[in-house]
């Protein structure tokens, strides 16, 4: 799909990438829109507004963020992404983050961050396998509710450099004592990143397990995402998160664990390697 990646501009554009929004979120309620007049004080000061036309002019993607500030270390933190879904799957998602972490760069940041549901297992896919970020934080119920926690990412914008293929899904050993789980041969394609393809990405279900201590792995079942994942399944997640977070670990790749199509996990990583 042969697209133009650039900054929005004006009202008119402004206005159609909050009608994106709402439409790949499936948004409703009037409390859930974005104000275009948000995203023109946004570009004008320091923020990005990014957007993918077709070849009709007609906006197939979007994302934007701001810049943020913590411990003297600027960094430009990404509010969304979203991709309309008669485009995604074409490469749209890594067009936008990368022309955004152009824009990105020229304001001094260094690192990008956003959040993500732990839930939405091909959102992971592309933070981790493809832009190769890492994750820092579980942020439980960020959004003040229940089901919204989040993990908090990184990505390393001096070492982001564009590709127009994803990478594949890493093998690594089978984890002993884990359950099986239903097969999922969806492949964990990048769509988006963070919270931008609800109800788009493989989830948590059946058959989870986890490796014996200090692994570094966190085995989750791939099957279909739903939009109110089981409560225990969402609880053990939870709990994994937090103790694998409060060890130290950075969250750093999903793979397939011996390329099993049913299950996908979670690799951690300590400040010292391990």
């Amino acid at each position: 799909m042969d697209v133009v990646v650039r900054q929005l501009d004006g009202i008119a554009e402004w206005t159609a990438a909050g009608l994106l929004y709402r439409s790949v979120f499936g948004y409703t309620a009037p409390e859930w829109g974005l104000n275009p007049r948000l995203l023109a004080a946004l570009r004008e000061n320091g923020g990005t507004v990014i957007g993918a036309l077709g070849e009709n002019g007609e906006l197939v993607g979007f994302c934007y963020g701001f810049t943020g500030l913590q411990d003297g270390e600027i960094y430009h933190y990404s509010q969304a992404a979203v991709v309309a879904p008669a485009a995604q799957g074409t490469g749209i998602g890594r067009l936008l983050k990368h022309a955004q972490a152009a824009a990105a760069r020229l304001t001094g940041a260094r690192t990008m961050r956003w959040t993500f549901d732990p839930y939405a297992l091909r959102n992971a896919h592309f933070n981790f396998a493809v832009l190769r970020a890492t994750g820092l934080r579980f942020l439980p119920d960020f959004y003040g509710e229940p089901g919204t926690d989040r993990v908090l990412v990184s990505w390393n914008l001096d070492q982001a450099v564009p590709s127009d293929t994803a990478q594949p899904p890493t093998i690594v050993p089978p984890i002993p004592g884990t359950s099986p789980a239903t097969r999922h041969a969806d492949g964990l394609p990048a769509t988006g990143h963070a919270d931008s393809m609800p109800g788009a990405g493989g989830g948590v279900g059946a058959g989870r397990g986890r490796a014996g201590p200090g692994d570094g792995r966190i085995v989750v079942a791939a099957g279909e995402r739903v939009a109110a994942p089981d409560p225990a399944d969402r609880g053990w997640l939870r709990r994994e998160l937090v103790t694998r977070f409060a060890e130290g670990g950075r969250l750093v790749d999903v793979v397939r664990p011996d390329g099993d199509p049913g299950r996908v996990a979670y690799l951690f990583a300590t400040e010292d390697g391990a």
